[in-house]
């Protein structure tokens, strides 16, 4: 007899991040959640100068920050930070389940 696993699904929920920076050429999404990767999540900035990124995120804590033509940039909408490996702060994103 064959065992049958069991898989939770786990609900993901759709997320947007925003950051004003109208000087900005380009900026970039940069998280935990896609490996610090800045290919994976490049923002897009609206007729308003707003700069903005919708990404899918499983429940739990997230550590993310902007990339602002190659300079790290805190949310500043975010107050909640938690220290990172360079000495500086990460923005801090706790998702609960949908």
């Amino acid at each position: 007899m064959s065992k049958i696993k069991s898989k939770k699904k786990i609900k993901r929920r759709r997320w947007t991040f925003i950051l004003d920076a109208k000087e900005a050429q380009e900026v970039f999404l940069m998280g935990d959640f896609n490996n610090w990767s800045p290919g994976k999540h490049p923002m897009q900035r609206d007729k308003n100068g707003m700069w903005n990124k919708a990404v899918m995120l499983s429940p739990g804590n997230h550590e993310y920050k902007f990339l602002v033509d190659g300079q790290w940039r805190e949310d500043p909408r975010n107050d909640q930070t938690c220290p990172n490996c360079f000495g500086t702060q990460n923005n801090l994103l706790n998702l609960t389940a949908p």
